[in-house]
């Protein structure tokens, strides 16, 4: 065909094929009741197609040496504009390397990706993969190499949630944290309510426990369990609180008075009256001994004078169940079955701050020993938060839903961790990294809700009660340089002891 027919057809050849090369007459529709409108329509249904069509439209003539591919020559692509080029550029801070690599493979496939310098470490080449330790950092969010104890990992992610506020520095791996407690006793008649507060541990290393309308004293170093007092068939132990000193014990009783005793010599010292109804809740300063009601109120005590209370502190709607002196004693928070947080100090009638952020009882109060004005509190099963609070400004700082009712809290002295004990609907007991929040550990075995809840004094080990009428001793925290553990005589090795 010469040019001037190339021309008349409308159809641009190269000079090298003929019209003949895509003749298009031999085919076969697919129905022959179903015209072929135009050939585009026909085209884009190849199944319409016979052999002997498909043949004529892939194959070159005669004459010819052109085929309908075109393939590009990779010389005249200009890799070098994107950076793919075979030939390595140079490295801006050790950081475009791996990327290169991958993206060279990935468009080009694997067997160009080994043509390069690089090919050992390219995935699919036997050499590893691109995020393996000698590649480099790849998005340089980090200057290390990431390997198993990356917080990145699936199993940092899968465990804590999220990003630590320190995941652009090599993280240590969480401490272990036994899983099962190291000491079981039995605690027949321990109480399933919330409002109580039933146990304490003393900076003398005796635990106090409130059975029924007992107290029993149980001393950690000897194993020896001591009955305090028995108060009759009239009233009954609703909380136990020992003073700073570890010398003296108060006790709350269903009546609404407070009983002071010695602890050495198991010896009443006196009793104050003030409560209409149960003391479900008791707390010490240096000097001071704050008692909350059913009654709505808080009576401030005095042993140096002769009155049985010396302020009343009203400010809650329904019953008092928490209470919490700071470590300094200037301030006082106290949390109630109204749902609100109060916070008051030395001298105070009326709460300095109101707090009503939680949806449920605020029984769980706990002051940081480590920043002055932190305090942190939690909430029942209709909340399951624990909040954060700055009491010098009255800003909550952080809120984290525990997924349970927050029956207790406590905050490490060796560590800035604390520790919660929850109820419905999992009866967990929980370790906290603060202020990240990050999970340490969760403790179960308790098969009804954790109430009750105390720290030893050396602050490594934790014990927990429950309406199970067992305590649980668990070592949660680390030891501080400067103090011994609780010592251990090996009497309860056996496993479950009666306390009485």
């Amino acid at each position: 065909m010469d040019t001037n027919q190339r021309r008349k057809s409308g159809i641009n050849l190269p000079s090298t094929m003929t019209e003949s090369s895509l003749r298009l007459q031999n085919f076969t529709p697919s129905s022959p009741c179903t015209p072929i409108r135009n050939a585009s329509s026909f085209l884009a249904s190849p199944r319409t197609m016979s052999p002997r069509t498909i043949s004529n439209l892939t194959s070159p003539s005669k004459s010819g040496s052109c085929s309908d591919r075109f393939i590009p020559c990779r010389s005249s692509s200009r890799l070098h504009t994107f950076g793919l080029n075979d030939k390595a550029s140079p490295l801006k801070e050790g950081g475009n390397e791996a990327y290169t690599r991958l993206l060279r493979s990935e468009l080009f496939g694997s067997d160009f990706g080994c043509s390069s310098p690089f090919a050992g470490n390219v995935k699919g080449s036997g050499g590893g993969s691109p995020m393996s330790p000698g590649s480099g950092n790849m998005l340089r969010f980090r200057t290390d190499n990431t390997g198993a104890n990356s917080p990145y990992s699936a199993s940092n992610l899968g465990h804590d949630g999220g990003f630590s506020s320190e995941s652009t520095t090599p993280t240590k791996p969480l401490r272990k944290v036994p899983k099962t407690p190291h000491k079981v006793l039995d605690a027949p008649a321990l109480q399933d309510d919330f409002y109580l507060n039933l146990v304490d541990w003393s900076s003398q290393n005796v635990l106090a426990v409130g059975l029924g309308t007992c107290v029993y004293l149980w001393t950690a170093t000897t194993g020896k369990v001591t009955k305090l007092c028995d108060l009759g068939p009239s009233a009954g132990v609703c909380s136990v609180q020992w003073t700073k000193e570890g010398s003296y014990i108060s006790i709350g009783t269903s009546l609404g008075q407070v009983q002071i005793w010695d602890g050495t010599q198991c010896k009443r010292v006196r009793t104050l009256s003030g409560h209409q109804t149960r003391t479900g809740v008791l707390a010490w300063s240096s000097r001071i001994l704050s008692s909350g009601s059913r009654d709505r109120n808080i009576l401030q005590h005095d042993l140096r004078v002769s009155k049985d209370y010396i302020n009343k502190l009203v400010g809650h709607k329904s019953e008092v169940c928490g209470l919490k002196w700071s470590h300094d004693d200037r301030e006082l928070a106290s949390g109630g079955n109204d749902n609100q947080l109060l916070v008051w100090n030395q001298h105070s009638e009326k709460p300095l701050l109101k707090l009503t952020e939680h949806t449920a009882a605020v029984k769980a109060i706990t002051w940081s020993p480590h920043l002055s004005g932190l305090l942190a509190s939690g909430g029942g099963t209709a909340d399951r938060c624990i909040r954060f609070w700055n009491t010098t400004s009255g800003n909550q700082l952080n809120s984290i839903d525990t997924g349970s009712q927050v029956c207790n809290l406590a905050w490490s002295k060796n560590v800035n961790e604390l520790v919660s004990t929850h109820g419905y609907s999992q009866n967990q007991i929980m370790v906290w990294k603060y202020p990240s929040m990050a999970k340490v550990a969760t403790l179960t075995g308790h098969s009804l809700r954790v109430l009750y809840l105390a720290t030893s004094p050396d602050g490594q080990t934790i014990v927990t009660g429950a309406g199970d009428e067992t305590l649980r001793f668990w070592n949660v925290f680390p030891s501080m340089k400067t103090q011994s553990p609780v010592k251990d005589t090996g009497l309860w090795s056996l496993g479950r002891t009666s306390i009485r």
